[in-house]
């Protein structure tokens, strides 16, 4: 999931630290969504 998501981003030429920040970011609302809803943590999404 955010681990894809940081490939493309470095190899897109952006830097490590932003690419990390933005994956960070993409958990923490996929989280803050979770605890909203009360949806379980599922280790494999596909």
């Amino acid at each position: 999931m955010t681990g894809v998501s940081y490939q493309r981003l470095c190899r897109a030429g952006k830097a490590k630290k932003l690419a990390l920040t933005v994956c960070m970011q993409k958990l923490l609302t996929i989280l803050n969504v979770m605890m909203k809803s009360g949806t379980p943590w599922q280790r494999d999404c596909g």
